[in-house]
């Protein structure tokens, strides 16, 4: 998604390898992950990879991983209208024809394949289901916002154990091995935790498990996951994500058959809705979870309540959170894609790259008479005012000094100190250009005083709104170069 937003679809080659070979082992030796989130790494790699070998243009490239992408999807679930959806609705964010035409050939071919090796079943069987009552809406509307809870519970928690695992002052390749300790010792004990997860899922489809065993399920999955992934495990979310959805379905829908055994369908059909919903709630993907839970089980008759509650399950979770669980990893890199390239191209570089060193100031001291011989002689129109430690204490503009230094009777009696603004609005070397720039435009100013970030009074320079917009031209030129 990162390199889609900002790179042009440009994705290093070697994360083709890398990414197999550190996922297959992670998922191997029982890691709490899915194989879908590295599948569709590898294959938009390999479509980036294609890209750059063919010296296609942005927009091409980034339709190739979008293809690639789409491939990895359908190939695993067989699901060739889910994986065109998933790559246009998360991944590029472009429903446009000139995308969608190769994304949909892309999932046609690798399905194709697909089926030619593995054979043409649903990746779920499921048991037989119907809409017993239009009482039961309500209950799926309820089981939607439960499946939000656990949605965002996951995306946080799963983070909260990247913080932990970061925050250890351990060598980088010891904290996967102390992750997969914890995970295997937690595995004697609550071996469904270990791998994708499938043959539980299994069970719990076919109400094999009790609602208790469910529901701790739901909570140990959802640590292990975290634990897998924060301590450095390669692997994806998306296959967890249907796990806790299957169990906390399953756990709610034999609660409320039991309760309401006349107008409720059997606890099955609760897992199946509860697997589209948990995955709407993280993603923020309605659509693709549809189609994917509807390709996967091959069951019409479960679209109705499928689509109602994943598309609560999606509203409910972006209340409670605004990322989802793949947008928030790039947020915390200070990138959001929603909003374009223009923003990330200008949060991307910062004022110390484009400030100027050389700043023209005036003494708290000096009288209207003499600043005036500054102002005649300088291309600014505002100048920073500095007390006797070289301390900024002021701005001096235009609005302050143009009425008092045309009166004779003032410029030899009123000090800069006296007309100045002490209220000054700085920027400091670390901040970005976004926010320097947002400044400028918020309050009409030409240029921004730029101060050290450790000392707020510390003058180090400069930045003017014609510095902004200049380093973001120059580099979305070098960007369009690269990508063309």
């Amino acid at each position: 998604m990162e390199a889609v937003a900002l790179r042009g679809g440009v994705i290093r080659k070697r994360v083709v390898l890398v990414k197999t070979v550190a996922s297959a082992i992670s998922i191997g030796t029982g890691g709490s992950v899915g194989r879908e989130g590295p599948i569709v790494q590898i294959g938009s790699a390999i479509g980036s990879t294609l890209g750059q070998a063919l010296n296609v243009s942005g927009d091409r490239m980034r339709a190739l991983v979008g293809c690639g992408a789409a491939a990895g999807i359908a190939a695993t679930f067989n699901a060739p209208i889910a994986g065109s959806m998933f790559a246009l609705e998360v991944i590029l964010g472009d429903f446009g024809l000139a995308t969608f035409s190769p994304i949909v050939i892309s999932s046609v071919v690798a399905t194709a394949v697909s089926r030619a090796f593995l054979g043409d079943t649903p990746a779920f069987i499921v048991p037989a289901y119907q809409l017993v009552s239009a009482w039961e809406f309500p209950i799926y509307l309820i089981l939607g916002l439960f499946c939000a809870a656990v949605g965002v519970t996951f995306t946080k928690t799963l983070y909260r154990f990247e913080d932990l695992f970061d925050s250890l002052k351990f060598p980088e390749y010891l904290k996967p091995i102390i992750g997969g300790l914890i995970l295997g010792v937690s595995g004697l004990y609550i071996p469904q935790i270990l791998g994708v997860g499938y043959g539980a899922m299994d069970l719990a489809l076919g109400q094999q498990l009790a609602w208790w065993v469910m529901l701790l399920l739901v909570m140990a999955k959802l640590l292990a996951t975290s634990i897998t992934i924060g301590s450095g495990g390669s692997g994806g979310v998306f296959a967890p994500s249907l796990y806790l959805g299957v169990m906390a379905g399953g756990f709610f829908g034999m609660v409320v058959h039991h309760l309401f055994p006349n107008v409720t369908a059997s606890p099955g059909a609760y897992s199946i809705v509860g697997m589209g919903a948990v995955v709407s709630a993280t993603t923020h993907g309605p659509l693709a979870a549809i189609l994917i839970l509807f390709e996967m089980t091959g069951s019409y008759e479960i679209i109705l309540p499928l689509m109602f509650s994943c598309i609560i399950a999606t509203i409910a979770s972006g209340q409670l959170m605004k990322e989802s669980i793949y947008t928030l990893k790039l947020v915390r890199r200070g990138i959001d894609i929603r909003e374009g390239k223009e923003v990330n191209v200008l949060k991307s570089m910062h004022v110390k790259d484009v400030m100027s060193p050389h700043v023209e100031t005036v003494s708290e001291e000096w009288s209207l008479d003499r600043t005036s011989d500054k102002i005649s002689k300088s291309k600014y129109n505002s100048f920073p005012m500095l007390n006797s430690e070289n301390k900024l204490s002021g701005i001096l503009s235009f609005n302050d000094y143009s009425e008092a230094i045309f009166d004779e009777d003032l410029r030899f009696i009123v000090v800069a100190k006296d007309v100045a603004t002490s209220d000054v609005v700085t920027v400091s070397t670390d901040d970005d250009l976004y926010t320097a720039l947002g400044k400028i435009s918020r309050y009409d100013f030409s240029t921004l005083p730029v101060v050290s970030p450790n000392d707020p009074h510390q003058l180090v320079g400069i930045v003017s709104r014609r510095d902004v917009i200049g380093a973001y031209e120059k580099a979305v030129l070098k960007k369009s170069l690269f990508q063309n």
